[in-house]
């Protein structure tokens, strides 16, 4: 008999999520599965897998499935299964009742395996499922007992996507199929290809080769000196793309390319500047942000796009081609006679309604290939054209315009689905978007379908996608690390609709985790990892000589245990049960175990010796009053190296060590970089603050108790405690270190207790940027 508890979802399919528990329940095994399927019914019995168990694809669209279930068991169990024709252990079977492009069924039995679906998607999800029920623990290469089940599954959303982002940072074609792999294991389906920007081209198109034997490369840009001579950069050819369009469709894949228009274009223009409006041939951009090029929209540029398009559309199959359309500023328009003579002639009264007319006219262009045009949510702006499909990545708002004019939609929205925002606050992090955290719970919270779209409408929600833009990420892993395993929360999310779970979520995620680590992909633990808090500020702990600690993770998951001499810690090391008190001196060094002893992050450490206690890193580091610490980047733009990495405020280059306990410092030791400035900020270029440099190069200011003076009330004005003038960056090293003594300070400025101290660049902005590697406070001996 079987005790069965329902769960109704509301899916977007129409299904339920069943779990039916053979009693006693409690002698369940659970199915770690992500995304969570469906419907799921567990029956009597099991099966045993092991090497040489046989796989049959009795039909040819689960050929390119078997195979796939084939690798990944390899892969992720360490077993070898034997391809085989007739009857076999696991069977892949069409079932023209399985109705829907990515549904499928999975049925284990104690005789067999099946498998069946009506298309090819549905076979490589079911692949997928099973190839997890085969992968349950870490017990490589052993034989696996899957439990009696039935799987009836398909998805909430028919678009689940990830943009990858090879412009800013070129990546090679075997690392985007490394990623399209490990997308495949939880069920996404659609590749973003964002292929043209401002820093490179990377599109081959035979047509015009200048495309990438020009906008392909770009110059580093120069922290100081002689800019860098090494140019950076790539492209793929068409040959290279083709392969991974196929590569990624017999893995349920479709890929869909951007080309970036009518911005984001420097690169197109650093190519054929004829294409461009003003005449002018500017370099490829090595700067971030947002560039003032524009497509010049005469008749001439709209040929050369479509001529672009025409060997675009040959290369990709898929339904979709993206055009951006995003943070186009209309300047080089508004300022350009033949452009304005353009809008007279087409009766069109704004800049943004020329877009749209660009954006529609590539539309019907596009229409006439049989293709559907999607852009991001920019091109709401002067009207919609009636072709377009939006991404929406500035919020919601978007979509919800779009969907209300009956117009298809993809949720996409900044930051909670940009991959550049960090995900966590820990000093082993790498570069990326500092104000912007967003935690692998962030993630999950989120939920695809937006409140203000109307029940009758939301079937124009297509799905939603994340965003791995790449300014900050140059390497494969910095890549990886940002992506996993943030991206099975979407994949979860976008699969199925049930009431969130996040203790559930996670350890259904970490099997997964364990998974990508085997594939050889790096996975970011900083959902796991042990984080450290003082109860107290250090200066307190300090006089007291007593610290005390708390030590967490953002997601809890297993048992924390820790050792206090800077040893690894172990699964027999001591359990974290409290706030640890101790004199100052010991490293506590700290990871989660698993019940079974597997760690499930790197271990991470916290110091408590005198000398720690009194210095503050970049990360450790806050803003100084009215500035915000944006961004954290390397030492240069395409250093290789995850760290060091530097928190700085690009408009203001200040930053603050908080709590100083000047009351027991005499002396400080401040560590500086000084970094690129390259920064496209458009009409946001009057927010740099500027200010009045007394030395050639500007100087260091070191400036005691300065956010109290800036909160007002009775606090005295910050006390100068140091002036460095900062040395010729075209001959002076990259890092560079600076020393004082802290003044006395009379009854009215009092030296007792924390202060905060403000260290303000005031170097011209023509210069490069500075900012605060480390900062040592030295006690009075």
């Amino acid at each position: 008999m079987r005790a069965a508890t329902t769960a109704s979802i509301g899916s977007g399919i129409g299904l339920g999520l069943v779990l039916a528990l053979t009693a006693p329940a409690a002698a369940q095994t659970p199915l770690n599965l992500l995304p969570m399927p469906q419907t799921i019914v567990r029956g009597s019995g099991s099966i045993t897998i092991s090497a040489g168990s046989t796989v049959s694809a009795q039909t040819p669209q689960a050929q390119a499935a078997a195979r796939l279930l084939v690798d990944h068991v390899r892969t992720v169990r360490g077993i070898a299964l034997a391809p085989a024709e007739g009857d076999a252990r696991i069977i892949f079977a069409q079932d023209d009742a399985v109705a829907g492009a990515e549904a499928y069924r999975l049925v284990v039995q104690p005789g067999g395996i099946r498998i069946t679906a009506s298309r090819a998607a549905g076979f490589v999800h079911g692949a997928m499922t099973l190839a997890q029920l085969l992968s349950p623990d870490t017990a490589m290469g052993k034989p696996v007992r899957v439990p009696a089940v039935t799987i009836d599954d398909a998805p909430r959303f028919a678009w689940r996507g990830l943009l990858v982002d090879p412009v800013r940072h070129f990546q090679p074609i075997a690392e985007i199929k490394r990623i399209v792999d490990q997308m495949a294991a939880v069920k996404l389906n659609t590749l973003h290809l964002h292929l043209t920007d401002d820093q490179g081209w990377r599109f081959e198109v035979k047509r015009y080769p200048k495309l990438t034997e020009i906008g392909a490369w770009r110059q580093p840009p120069s922290t100081g000196g002689p800019a860098p001579a090494t140019r950076h950069g790539g492209f793929y050819t068409q040959d290279a793309l083709r392969d991974l369009v196929a590569y990624a469709a017999d893995r349920g894949i479709t890929i869909v390319p951007e080309i970036d228009l009518p911005g984001h274009a420097q690169a197109l223009v650093a190519a054929y500047p004829e294409i461009g409006v003003l005449g002018n041939r500017p370099p490829v951009s090595n700067e971030w942000g947002v560039m003032p090029y524009l497509l010049n929209p005469n008749p001439a540029g709209m040929a050369f796009i479509r001529n672009v398009l025409d060997e675009l559309i040959d290369v990709f199959p898929g339904t979709y081609i993206h055009l951006g359309g995003d943070e186009a500023v209309k300047d080089q328009w508004e300022r350009s006679p033949e452009v304005q003579a353009q809008m007279r002639a087409l009766n069109i009264t704004t800049e943004n309604g020329l877009q749209s007319w660009v954006i529609d006219e590539f539309g019907k262009y596009l229409a006439t290939k049989g293709r559907r045009l999607i852009g991001w949510d920019e091109i709401l702006e002067g009207g919609l054209p009636p072709s377009a499909t939006v991404m929406s990545w500035r919020g919601e708002k978007g979509a919800v315009e779009a969907v209300r004019q009956d117009h298809d939609v993809v949720l996409s929205p900044a930051p909670i689905l940009y991959l550049d925002s960090m995900q966590s606050r820990q000093s082993t992090e790498p570069p990326g978007r500092w104000s912007e955290i967003k935690t692998l719970a962030d993630v999950y919270a989120y939920d695809p379908m937006p409140a203000g779209i109307p029940a009758d409408k939301a079937h124009h929600v297509l799905g939603v996608q994340m965003n791995g833009w790449s300014e900050y990420f140059v390497t494969p892993w910095q890549v990886q690390h940002a992506v996993f395993p943030r991206i099975a929360a979407i994949a979860e999310n976008g699969w199925i609709q049930r009431q969130r779970d996040f203790p559930g979520f996670v350890a259904r995620l970490v099997p997964q985790m364990q998974r990508w680590t085997r594939a050889g992909v790096e996975v970011a633990d900083s959902a796991l990892a042990v984080e450290y808090r003082l109860v107290d500020s250090p200066g307190q702990a300090l006089r007291a000589n007593n610290v005390r600690v708390t030590l967490e993770q953002q997601a809890p998951q297993g048992t924390i245990r820790y050792t206090l001499d800077g040893t690894e810690p172990g699964a027999r090391s001591r359990r974290y049960t409290g706030a640890l008190t101790m004199k100052p001196g010991s490293t506590i060094r700290a990871a989660p175990f698993a019940a079974d002893g597997q760690r499930l992050a790197a271990p991470r450490d916290f110091a408590t010796a005198r000398a720690a206690l009194l210095t503050r890193t970049s990360s450790e580091m806050v803003a100084c009053p009215n500035g915000k610490l944006n961004l954290r980047v390397a030492l240069t733009p395409d250093a290789t190296a995850n760290g060091p990495a530097y928190n700085v405020n690009i408009f203001d280059n200040c930053t603050a060590y908080p709590q100083a306990p000047v009351d027991l410092a005499r002396g400080y030791t401040i560590e500086v970089a000084r970094l690129a400035r390259h920064y496209g900020l458009a009409h946001d270029f009057d927010q740099v603050r500027r200010h009045y440099n007394v030395t050639p190069h500007g100087e260091l200011l070191v400036l005691v108790g300065c956010r109290a003076a800036a909160d007002g009330g009775t606090a005295p004005k910050p006390i100068i405690a140091g002036s460095f003038p900062l040395p010729d960056p075209a001959t002076a090293p990259q890092r560079m270190r600076f020393s004082g003594q802290f003044p006395m300070m009379d009854a009215t400025q009092s030296d007792k207790g924390d202060k905060d101290i403000c260290l303000q660049f005031t170097a011209p902005t023509s210069d490069p940027i500075y900012t605060v590697e480390r900062m040592t406070l030295t006690e009075a001996q």
